[in-house]
Formats: C-alpha cells, sequence, structure tokens
C-alpha cells in the first residue's frame, strides 16, 4: 500500500524558515521522481518543486533561490527546505510521486507577522 506522509507544519513569520518532509512507503522509492504542490486558499494546485529519482531538479520560477528540494533514498524520504518565506508562501502543501502518482494528505505553511 503506498502511502505519502508529510510533515513539518508551521506557522513562520515573513523571512523565516521552514523544512518539510515527506516519507514515503509502500514502493521502490529511489526509482521514481518526487514533487512538492501546494494549494492556497481560493486558488489552484500548482507544482513548487520536482527531484528525479537520479537527484535533478526544477522549481516553480516563484520560489527558485529560495526553496530546495532533496531527497534520501535510504530513508525513502523526500524533502523541502524553505527559506525567505513570503505570505505568498502560505498554502497547504503536499508531496507527489510513487508507480500511481499518490497524494499525500497535505501540511498546513502558514507566512504571517
Amino acid at each position: 500500500q503506498v502511502q505519502l506522509v508529510e510533515s513539518g507544519r508551521g506557522l513562520v513569520q515573513p523571512g523565516g524558515s521552514l523544512r518539510l518532509s515527506c516519507a514515503a512507503s509502500g514502493f521502490q522509492f529511489s526509482m521514481y521522481a518526487m514533487t512538492w504542490y501546494r494549494q492556497a486558499p481560493g486558488k489552484q494546485r500548482e507544482l513548487v518543486a520536482t527531484i528525479s529519482r537520479d537527484g535533478s531538479t526544477d522549481y516553480a520560477d516563484s520560489v527558485k533561490g529560495r526553496f530546495s528540494i532533496s531527497r534520501d533514498n535510504t530513508k525513502n524520504a523526500v524533502y523541502l527546505q524553505m527559506r525567505s518565506l513570503k505570505p505568498e508562501d502560505t498554502a497547504v502543501y503536499y508531496c507527489t510521486g510513487g508507480p500511481y502518482g499518490s497524494w499525500g494528505q497535505g501540511t498546513q505553511v502558514t507566512v504571517s507577522s
């Protein structure tokens, strides 16, 4: 059974940092690209960052230079390090991947003073 479980939710001030984690199980993690999406209230879900199985990365223009995606295949985990956070980064963040394109339940990130 494929499972993706995000963690690291939080309330941070503008300019702050936060690290999200996504623990994967039920599939051969190292063989699949993994992606972080986010959805802000009233907005469509958008791709934030993706990492291929060989570690190459790609980012939305809105987060380039501030966010960093990484993976640890020994722990079956993917991470999203977020820096210089802005109020517009407030959203529910989801990880997705695996053989069926599964989604986690999401984790809330709120950037506010």
